[in-house]
């Protein structure tokens, strides 16, 4: 019996690890183990002004605002071709593991993780907690910029990750507004909208809730009470949005990686192209 009992926690201890695995996250410790391996590359997303003020030892830098489009809608990203030339001037490879961070908000790492993910990247990461949570476990920092080797990376275009205007039009999918309370009611001010207010039909949950006060992701049971409590269950299309596209990318990650949501898109051209479009109906 005693062997038996002992069979059940081993086996549960390896399925938990497996499922740790296979989430889209990585602690300050588990990442120290593998930082300096060669297939690793990690990268901040933060402003070039806090790279140049201190980044973690061996950090590359990415700015989101170098993968949009020069006309158009703002903040829409690139053609596939263009984002794989910038990535891989910056020694990212769709081949290695991309270990991803920011300020702590989770809305750049979250940006680009999703980026990734549409360009077909096999291994992509977000450090959990962040630069706090790397200072915290006393792990090394510089403000030296880091050598770059260039890479080769090659995309694999996941369209079944990136929404246009016209499948949100569409109808059937739970449409989830990732911005504040205020900005779904159209209440905030702004300089950018014409039109304030959200999506017809779409529910708020805002991007900050996917964190924990350490700037961690919440518990995947608290995660999913939050978008039950919403009705953006498993069984439906789920098509995330925010102002520019940005702040999308953490819930993304929470429903995909975490509570494993089959069918989770990001609409790239966000409230920004809703609202510039006259014939689309706007809600508060």
């Amino acid at each position: 019996m005693k062997k038996r009992v002992n069979y059940i926690i081993i086996l549960a201890f390896l399925l938990n690890a497996g499922l740790s695995q296979a989430q889209d996250l990585i602690s300050a410790k588990d990442f120290a183990k593998i930082m300096k391996q060669a297939d690793v590359v990690l990268v901040s997303t933060r402003t070039a002004a806090d790279y140049k003020k201190v980044h973690i030892t061996g950090a590359v830098h990415v700015d989101h605002h170098n993968l949009y489009k020069d006309s158009g809608v703002e903040n829409m990203i690139k053609s596939p071709a263009e984002l794989a030339e910038i990535m891989g001037a910056k020694g990212i490879s769709d081949t290695k593991t991309i270990i991803l961070y920011d300020d702590g908000s989770g809305k750049y790492s979250g940006r680009l993780y999703w980026v990734l993910k549409y360009l077909g990247a096999k291994d992509v990461k977000i450090l959990d907690g962040h630069m706090d949570a790397w200072k915290a476990a006393r792990k090394p920092v510089t403000k030296n910029p880091s050598k770059v080797k260039a890479a080769t990376f090659t995309p694999h275009v996941n369209k079944a990750v990136l929404a246009s205007m016209a499948e949100v039009k569409k109808g059937g999918a739970v449409i989830v507004d990732a911005r504040s309370t205020e900005e779904y009611k159209g209440t905030a001010t702004s300089k950018t909208l014409t039109r304030k207010g959200h999506i017809p039909g779409a529910v708020n949950i805002e991007n900050k809730k996917m964190l924990d006060a350490k700037g961690k992701l919440k518990p995947a049971a608290d995660l999913q009470k939050i978008f039950s409590a919403a009705g953006v269950t498993k069984g439906k299309e789920v098509i995330v949005y925010c102002e520019s596209g940005v702040r999308a990318g953490i819930e993304f990650l929470a429903l995909t990686s975490i509570l494993k949501y089959p069918n989770v898109k990001v609409y790239d051209g966000a409230y920004l192209e809703w609202q510039s479009v006259s014939g689309n109906k706007v809600d508060k």
